[in-house]
């Protein structure tokens, strides 16, 4: 088996190559002076289980990814495992006006080519699996992030919504601890009050954890609301942390952590989904 990584997720790639000991590939990924991306792998691939690992995001990962695919393709592999940490457009999954697309469905037909199995992290909407024509499968970040909260010694997990609740209940057994949602209730037409449903944050270490945070706005607005109930800290935790402008220092200032994984790269990616990803791919 050997790893290939795209620009996307080289980091990750390294990681995930350390986690199967197995090599990872040396490539090559420059732009031409007319700004189409070229591409090459270095390593021989003929006959290899060959797992790629690159980003859907931003767009111009998705033209590097469709041509490493072809790369692959080219170097007579074995096999290719097609890794997509951060699935672009996936929130993108319905169409609300006519003459839209589907964006996630869309992408869904192009990511799968000349794969044997597509694998994605923590992707925003599951049902977005069932567009693949390939085997296919999502993997969670949610125990890894729940092992370093542990280290931080936080006493109770909450979801930003009802929606993620799954997600903080993952999260809260690896953890040790317990778990809650934030139940929104609009006091009035400019205010939004948001409190754990249950649970009593008076002194206690909270953890907010959700799939993406990118302005930040719904995880900051929760912090503030956290802290006046007695919090003794928050710390805001995701799978994907794009962080849009300037979301990170504004979270930075109102958390006393910021915590993302590696499937994109910044300032917060302190925990790696390499581990869950190697179980993946060994159960193939």
């Amino acid at each position: 088996m050997i790893v290939v990584g795209g620009s996307g997720s080289a980091k990750l790639a390294t990681a995930l190559a350390k986690e199967l000991d197995v090599v990872c590939a040396k490539t090559e990924v420059r732009k031409f002076p007319d700004s189409e991306t070229y591409v090459r792998i270095f390593d021989e691939l003929r006959g290899e289980d060959v797992v790629l690992v690159q980003n859907g995001y931003p767009d111009d990962r998705i033209i590097e990814m469709f041509l490493l695919q072809d790369a692959i393709e080219e170097g007579d592999a074995k096999s290719l495992v097609t890794v997509i940490p951060y699935y672009g457009y996936a929130r993108q999954d319905r169409k609300f006006s006519p003459g839209e697309p589907v964006s996630a469905r869309g992408l869904a037909g192009h990511f799968e080519l000349d794969s044997d199995e597509v694998i994605t992290v923590d992707i925003h909407n599951e049902s977005i699996l069932d567009w693949f024509d390939v085997d296919v499968k999502n993997v969670t970040a949610m125990n890894e992030i729940g092992k370093y909260l542990k280290n931080k010694g936080v006493d109770i997990v909450v979801s930003p919504d009802k929606g993620g609740i799954d997600r903080a209940k993952t999260a809260a057994i690896a953890a040790d601890c317990d778990f809650d949602y934030l139940e929104k209730k609009r006091l009035d037409a400019n205010t939004v009050e948001m409190k754990p449903l249950k649970s009593d944050v008076r002194g206690q270490v909270v953890a907010i954890v959700d799939d993406i945070i990118s302005t930040g706005g719904t995880i900051i607005t929760a912090t503030k609301q956290l802290q006046e109930n007695g919090a003794k800290a928050v710390y805001a935790a995701c799978t994907h942390g794009l962080f849009v402008g300037h979301a990170f220092d504004k979270l930075r200032d109102a958390c006393d952590e910021v915590i993302s994984t590696d499937t994109l790269d910044n300032p917060a990616s302190v925990v790696s989904v390499a581990p869950e990803l190697a179980k993946a791919i060994s159960k193939r």
